[in-house]
């Protein structure tokens, strides 16, 4: 969890920097299999579901 505050130390700062450079990545590639509207359009298990979008998440990372 990231520290909140205006006067933080130095160890929190960074902390809470490391932090939300790790979530944008997660954020950004959700919004990208929310771009490709794959969700939409699957009719299959869940299972498989899952399996693709983590496909979309591994070329996501694997591009940037």
């Amino acid at each position: 969890m990231p520290f909140r505050g205006r006067q933080l130390k130095r160890w929190k700062r960074r902390h809470s920097s490391s932090h939300a450079k790790i979530r944008c990545l997660g954020e950004q590639a959700m919004a990208g299999v929310k771009d490709w509207r794959l969700q939409r359009n699957l009719r299959y298990s869940t299972n498989r579901n899952t399996d693709i979008a983590t496909a979309v998440l591994v070329l996501h990372h694997t591009s940037t």
